[in-house]
């Protein structure tokens, strides 16, 4: 399964006030479906519902549908790169529109005062997904995507796709013990486990060195 991630830059400040106290959203859309995008993807709608719904129930409905500040490598959230809630994600003809709430977090202040100085901060969307070449070359999205965040905050809205497919998408992960982690190096975990007691040492001396060919 490959990294995939979206960009848009056609979103919204709000400023709320609760209790003597301001809150940011920003409100836009955050995913589509049904159209081939500047990175050559199609989401297919029924694909797009059924994991958009998956999503609301299990993360945006409880509190837990979070987004990073920047463009994150990893399917993974780190906790400590948070910045917003998203609070809430609708359909709109084949467009799903969220609302995303800025936290009182380090990167969510950051998140603050770039708005607040009139910063143009797009969203991007991270998921894991499978790709089969279609007509005219599309990319389309296949049945096992699956999000792990809605939006994540993007300071270069309009940009770079060769850096989010050569970087961000070059890396193949596959879902080991509930989580997802690099293919090679769950395969070099599981070279090592079947090497013998004698082998061992001559097995995580290969498997450092296949790890330094992959990183030159």
């Amino acid at each position: 399964m490959k990294l995939i991630k979206e960009v848009f830059d056609a979103n919204t400040l709000i400023v709320e006030e609760k209790n003597g106290k301001k809150q940011h959203f920003i409100e836009g859309v955050f995913l589509q479906a049904e159209l081939k995008n500047r990175n050559g993807r199609m989401y297919p709608e029924q694909t797009m519902d059924k994991e958009v719904n998956r999503y609301i129930k299990e993360y945006v409905e409880r509190n837990r549908a979070y987004g990073e500040l920047g463009h994150p490598d990893t399917p993974t959230i780190n906790l400590d790169r948070v910045s917003h809630m998203i609070v809430s994600l609708r359909k709109e003809g084949t467009n799903y529109i969220g609302k995303a709430k800025i936290l009182d977090t380090p990167m969510g202040n950051i998140a603050k005062g770039l708005l607040d100085g009139g910063a143009n901060l797009g969203v991007s969307s991270r998921a894991m997904g499978s790709l089969k070449t279609g007509q005219n070359g599309i990319q389309i999205v296949q049945d096992d995507f699956m999000l792990s965040t809605a939006a994540d905050i993007v300071a270069d809205p309009s940009a770079p796709d060769a850096y989010v497919e050569g970087i961000m998408e070059g890396k193949e992960w596959i879902f080991v013990d509930g989580k997802f982690v690099e293919k090679h190096i769950e395969e070099t975990r599981s070279f090592i486990k079947k090497a013998s007691s004698r082998q061992l040492e001559e097995a995580k001396i290969v498997a450092f060195q296949n790890f330094l060919s992959k990183i030159r």
